[in-house]
């Protein structure tokens, strides 16, 4: 006895019109064929079998599951844009929209198959036939195309199956599993996540898949240098929409969509929200509403960031004078800042302890806000564990990983990222900054209302760090000069 294929169910709007069957019989009708290059190949087509294997080698004999995830709705029944997970797209190659729902399971054996939504066909009595041009979600005409399973396969080399047959597979008994869980509610119901038994070994899944990304190789250093000169670019395109910006009600906004634009148009879009921060919306540390006006007498915090086609991120904050040049005030806060970066960065070597760029960072800023009278102990004193006073200042930490997320391997366990020490490939920020609050009345007049931060991205070399972000000015004379030059 044999069963009739489960139709899926199409994602139609309750507002869309009826179609006849006479409809449907003529849209399955009368198609070219339009395959996929037969060159076509994902980005870091080379690179990605060896990353499989190490993720095999880790737990041996076991099967395991890491998915793309699924689309969240924003309103009603418009979803939020699609970005795979950072493990799946760093195992597959896979980086676009229409990896929804799609799930890579490396066997016990070691061999990866990928499961996948394929390409629907059109028409013919397959009970798919409908979907390419009445399903909202996944139908081709409304989101695009989607390979199917043979050109899935060239894409990535990797041996594909429908999604369909992932629930087979999954139905029965089962070798020893670990899912990537939290990514994909389906698949977190379909293995029956999370169960108290699973939990441990899923955490252990999660953790190394973080920990097999710490160390960049060439390729991926490419596309973080890449990222970051798209992101330099994104900056100079700022300063210049400055005079319109200066008129605009809203003028964060303005600035906003001027770097988001040379996201969109030369990489995914941004690897996080843009912070466009005037005066004292600065010394809010995400400040993402970007509503505000711009005042000629203060400072812009710009805190930005291009995500590449290959997903890999910038992350880069400059602190600008609105008006072209800093004030007296404005550049001592400035200039402390920005000396707290470069012993940072001074740390920056293989072996070093990761958390030796933030103590070294935080010490100068310890000592400057001693100097300034705003801290009525010794800098000594400021940055005893038991007392961190200087925190009031300076809330969080001074950089962080850095790659497919903005915050990079954040699953890692402790010894190995932030109790860890640096090692040649791996790319971080370093990004001190003072947040001195407005209505804070430990600080003088003068100090109040200014936020300052500076931030740059840097690749562990084999006797140093390599400054990526170097072509972006960072001193107050040379900001200024730049600055000059855009705006004419």
């Amino acid at each position: 006895m044999t069963t009739a294929p489960k139709i899926p169910a199409l994602n139609i709007g309750s507002h869309d019109l009826p179609v006849s069957p006479a409809l449907d019989a003529f849209m399955g009708t009368r198609w070219a064929a339009t395959p996929l290059p037969a060159d076509d190949r994902v980005a870091g087509y080379e690179v990605m079998p060896a990353r499989r294997a190490r993720l095999a080698a880790a737990f041996p004999g076991e099967r395991l599951i890491v998915p793309a995830g699924q689309l969240k709705v924003r309103s009603n029944d418009c979803d939020y844009r699609f970005r795979p997970h950072s493990a799946y797209a760093w195992l597959t190659g896979l980086t676009g929209e229409e990896q929804v729902g799609h799930v890579l399971v490396v066997e016990p054996s070691g061999e990866p198959v990928l499961y996948l939504r394929p390409r629907s066909p059109r028409g013919g009595g397959s009970p798919y036939g409908s979907e390419f041009y009445r399903d909202r979600r996944y139908g081709e005409f409304w989101v695009g195309r989607r390979a199917d399973l043979g050109e899935a396969a060239q894409l990535t080399g990797l041996r594909t199956e429908h999604l369909d047959d992932l629930e087979k597979l999954l139905t029965g008994h089962q070798p020893a599993t670990r899912v990537l869980t939290g990514v994909d509610p389906v698949l977190d119901a379909a293995t029956g996540r999370p169960r108290a038994e699973d939990t441990d070994r899923d955490t252990r899944l999660a953790a190394v898949l973080a920990e097999l990304r710490l160390v960049k190789d060439a390729w991926e250093i490419e596309q973080l240098q890449h990222s970051v000169d798209l992101t330099v670019a994104g900056f100079a395109d700022v300063v210049r929409a400055l005079p319109t910006a200066l008129r605009h009600a809203r003028g964060e906004r303005w600035l906003e969509g001027t770097f988001n634009q040379r996201a969109r148009a030369e990489g995914n879009g941004t690897g996080y929200e843009t912070i466009v921060a005037s005066g004292a919306h600065a010394c809010v540390l995400h400040w993402i509403r970007n509503d505000g006006a711009l005042d000629p007498s203060k400072l812009l915090l710009l805190d930005a960031g291009v995500e590449t086609d290959t997903l890999y991120t910038a992350d880069i904050t400059r602190t600008l004078p609105l008006g072209g040049t800093f004030s007296p005030v404005q550049r001592q806060v400035y200039e402390l800042v920005l000396a707290a970066q470069d012993a940072g960065i001074a740390t920056l070597r293989p072996g070093a302890s990761f958390r030796d760029f933030h103590r070294a960072a935080m010490r100068v800023i310890a000592g400057g806000l001693a100097d300034w009278g705003v801290l009525r102990i010794s800098a000594e004193e400021a940055l005893h564990q038991d007392s961190g006073l200087f925190r009031r200042y300076t809330l969080c930490s001074t950089g962080h990983m850095l790659g497919l997320d903005v915050h990079d391997c954040a699953k890692a366990r402790a010894e190995t990222y932030l109790d860890g020490v640096l090692e040649e490939g791996q790319v971080l920020t370093v990004e001190p900054g003072l947040y001195l609050q407005p209505d804070d009345e430990t600080l003088p007049l003068e100090l109040r209302g200014l936020g300052v931060r500076v931030e740059d991205d840097l690749v562990i070399t084999a006797d140093g760090a390599r400054l990526m972000s170097g072509a972006l000015p960072r001193s107050v004379a040379a900001i200024e000069e730049w600055m000059g030059t855009l705006l004419g």
